[in-house]
């Protein structure tokens, strides 16, 4: 998840660059990660060159590989949503961590931001709702650094409150919502 991370919206890495992106990630876990997405097809070589004797590739995320479909996501266990949740929280952390080390990090003056907040909605307003959230981040995933743009990581995550029903049968009878378009650069911290 992290390697995939640190490719949303960015030019193609190298391992060598993913590397210095994550540096607490052991070499060689860093490679055989690699060969499993590259192998899974969700990420694709765009460049090799020769570098001294060896092969350096560059690899970005295969734009239809970068978010969970809803069916898998469906299929997801509550400890499968668990394991997935704390990887995604933890590259958060990690991503919070990497720019407050940075020494030109100014919180205020970067826009820094972190909200919570609860809203009581129906199936069909919190459909509306992540579909103009998506519409406002994706609209934007195309712009190029130039122009004085800053590159800043958007991270979305909804948690119902409580349960949306009340076990018993009629759980099985309550309308499920529209399934919102998954937002795979925003599902991601894109870091």
């Amino acid at each position: 998840m992290r390697i995939l991370q640190a490719l949303f919206d960015a030019d193609p890495l190298t391992t060598g660059q993913l590397r210095e992106r994550l540096p607490d990630i052991p070499p060689a876990t860093m490679y055989r990660h690699i060969a499993v997405l590259v192998d899974a097809g969700v990420l694709e070589v765009v460049d090799e060159r020769r570098v001294r004797g060896t092969v350096e590739r560059s690899y970005r995320v295969h734009q239809d590989q970068g978010a969970i479909d809803p069916a898998a996501r469906e299929a997801m266990t509550r400890d499968d949503h668990r394991r997935a949740y704390t990887t995604f929280a933890a590259s958060l952390m990690g991503d919070f961590d990497r720019y407050l080390a940075h020494p030109d990090a100014d919180p205020h003056r970067d826009g820094l931001v972190y909200r919570q907040a609860a809203v009581w909605l129906t199936d069909d307003e919190f459909t509306a709702m992540v579909a103009e959230i998506e519409h406002a981040v994706v609209s934007r995933i195309g712009n190029t650094r130039d122009g004085g743009r800053t590159r800043r990581v958007v991270s979305l995550v909804v948690v119902p409150d409580t349960p949306l029903t009340p076990p018993g049968p009629a759980t099985a009878t309550r309308p499920r919502p529209a399934e919102p378009a998954p937002l795979s650069h925003a599902e991601s911290s894109g870091r």
